[in-house]
């Protein structure tokens, strides 16, 4: 009966992150969706409806976490209140009408046995990850902060010492003239960041 329950469980989320990923009738191709998207640094003032913002979250929500744990704790910050906060932490807001500030709860981690390292850190980048391509998916810009005053975080936004502040998406809908960073096309070659059987 469990097994059952985890196998219906897996299709309903594996059916979910499908009907995330098609717009318009079509499955859109993965590589191409990683490849098109980047790091926007100009938005427009058009504020997110909660339904966006819903869909994002929700494809964090599915994501992947070390035994499926789920620390993850993300903050949405949407409100001129809580964005001139924002602005005190980071100078790298860039006047976006949206902020997502992706955590883990230290006390609900996977722990590696041998050497006690967590997972926070992973599972808080995986749940990241998935919204930033969700966003973009979307036609919601975004770009991946990490360059914040963590101190100055946890005070303004009363952020308890058990959950650990790891990125910072701020997002909204790109400026016409938003572009790329000119070395967003620029690639290591394939063989100097894999290896195989050794290094």
């Amino acid at each position: 009966m469990q097994a059952a329950s985890a196998f219906l469980l897996h299709n309903e989320k594996l059916n979910v992150m499908i009907s995330i990923l098609k717009p318009k009738g079509v499955i859109m191709n993965f590589k191409d969706l990683a490849t098109d998207r980047y790091s926007v640094r100009k938005f427009t003032d058009n504020p997110l409806k909660k339904e966006v913002i819903d869909k994002i979250l929700e494809a964090g929500h599915i994501a992947p976490t070390g035994c499926n744990y789920q620390p993850q704790r993300i903050l949405v910050i949407n409100n001129e209140e809580t964005l001139t906060k924002l602005r005190d932490c980071t100078r790298c807001h860039f006047d976006a009408p949206c902020a997502m500030l992706i955590c883990y709860n230290k006390d609900e981690c996977w722990t590696r046995p041998y050497d006690g390292n967590q997972s926070g850190i992973v599972d808080a980048s995986i749940v990241t990850t998935h919204m930033m391509l969700q966003a973009w998916e979307l036609g919601v810009g975004s770009t991946w902060v990490m360059h914040f005053n963590p101190f100055k975080m946890r005070e303004e936004f009363e952020i308890p010492e058990n959950i650990e502040p790891v990125a910072l998406l701020v997002m909204g809908y790109p400026a016409p003239d938003a572009v790329p960073n000119e070395r967003h096309s620029t690639y290591r070659p394939v063989e100097e960041t894999v290896s195989y059987n050794k290094f």
